[in-house]
C-alpha cells in the first residue's frame, strides 16, 4: 500500500507543475485513471483543461496521442481505415489516432455526433470494429476529453449516451491570484515539454488492479444503493442514475480510497465523489415544483439529494 500511495503521490505532485493551484482537479483526474475511467474536462477556453490532461498524459510512460476535434472530422479520421493493397490483393487496416494508452480528444464537441460515435465502443469495451473485425486496444487505455460550455458556438452536445461513458466529469475553473501570478512569473512547467514520464504503464496497471481490491462494506455498499435510489425517485430530476453510473461510482471511490492510503472505504469517497461522477449522468427538471428554483443544475441537484440520504455511521 506504501508503494501505491507513493507512486501515485509522484504522479500529482508532477501533474501540478503544470497545473498550479488545483490540487482537487488533479486528485480527482488521477482517481479517473486508476478506476479505469474516461474524463471529461469541461470549462471555459484558457482555463487549463488541455494542460490538465496533456499534464497527466505525459507523466505517464506509455503511448501518447493528441487529436484536435473540428467539425469536418469523420469516424475513420479517429479510428482508422481500411486501404486497398494491390500487392497483397486485399484490404488492410491502417490504425488511426485512438490505437494508443492515452487519447487528448481535445474539443470533443467541435465535431459532430457521428464522429463522437466512434468512441462510443472504445471507450467501453476497450476495443474497435471496422468491416466485421475487431481490434482490442492498448492497455492502459483513457480518453481525456475537453469540452467548451454548450452556449458557445460551433459546438454539438454530447448525447446521454456518450456521457454515460465518462467516468468522471471535472472543471477546472480559474486560479486563486496567487497561482495565476506564479504562472505570470513562469514558475509553472512549460506543457508539456516540461512534463515528463515519472510512472510506466505497467505501474499504472498494478494501480489499477489494486484499486479493484479495495474493500466496501455492506453498509458502504447500502449507502451507494440509496443515493442512486434517491436519484431515480428525486422530484429535482427526470432521469436518475443507472446500474452503470452505479458501478462507475464504486469503481471511482476504491480509486479515491487508493489515493488516500485506505484499503478500505469510507462513506466520504462516496460523498465526496458523488457530483463529478453522477452530475452528468442525470437529467434536471426545467422548472422544479415545491419550492425548487427553476433551472437548478445537475451539480445542485446531486448535493440536494446528497443531504436527503442518511449517511451511514
Amino acid at each position: 500500500m506504501s508503494n501505491a500511495t507513493d507512486l501515485i503521490r509522484r504522479l500529482e505532485q508532477n501533474v501540478s507543475r503544470a497545473l498550479v493551484g488545483k490540487p482537487e482537479v488533479i486528485r480527482l483526474a488521477v482517481v479517473g485513471l486508476l478506476a479505469r475511467g474516461h474524463l471529461l474536462i469541461e470549462d471555459v477556453p484558457g482555463v487549463g483543461k488541455t494542460t490538465l490532461a496533456a499534464a497527466l498524459a505525459r507523466s505517464i510512460g506509455a503511448a501518447f496521442q493528441r487529436i484536435q476535434f473540428t467539425s469536418d472530422m469523420l469516424p475513420s479520421d479517429v479510428i482508422g481505415v481500411s486501404i486497398w493493397e494491390p500487392e497483397k490483393s486485399e484490404f488492410v487496416f491502417k490504425q488511426g489516432p485512438l490505437f494508443t494508452n492515452i487519447v487528448l480528444a481535445d474539443e470533443i464537441n467541435r465535431t459532430t455526433p457521428k464522429t463522437q460515435s466512434a468512441l462510443l465502443e472504445a471507450m467501453n469495451e476497450a476495443q474497435v470494429s471496422v468491416d466485421h473485425s475487431t481490434y482490442p486496444l492498448p492497455r492502459p487505455f483513457m480518453v481525456l476529453a475537453t469540452q467548451n460550455p454548450r452556449e458557445y458556438e460551433g459546438t454539438f452536445p454530447l448525447p446521454e449516451s456518450q456521457l454515460d461513458r465518462f467516468l468522471l466529469r471535472l472543471r477546472v475553473g480559474y486560479p486563486a491570484a496567487a497561482d495565476e501570478k506564479a504562472v505570470l512569473r513562469g514558475d509553472t512547467a512549460p506543457p508539456p515539454t516540461g512534463v515528463a514520464p515519472v510512472v510506466l504503464a505497467e505501474e499504472v496497471l498494478a494501480l489499477q488492479e489494486a484499486a479493484e481490491r479495495v474493500r466496501a462494506e455492506e453498509s458502504v455498499l447500502d449507502y451507494l444503493v440509496a443515493l442512486v435510489t434517491a436519484t431515480r425517485r428525486s422530484a429535482l430530476l427526470t432521469l436518475g442514475v443507472s446500474p452503470r453510473g452505479s458501478l462507475a461510482l464504486l469503481r471511482a471511490a476504491r480509486a479515491r480510497a487508493l489515493a488516500d492510503g485506505r484499503d478500505y472505504l469510507l462513506p466520504d469517497d462516496i460523498k465526496e465523489l458523488a457530483a463529478p461522477v453522477l452530475a452528468h449522468r442525470v437529467i434536471v427538471k426545467a422548472a422544479v415544483t415545491g419550492g425548487a428554483a427553476s433551472g437548478m443544475g445537475a451539480d445542485a441537484a446531486i448535493a440536494a439529494i446528497l443531504q436527503d440520504v442518511p449517511v451511514p455511521r
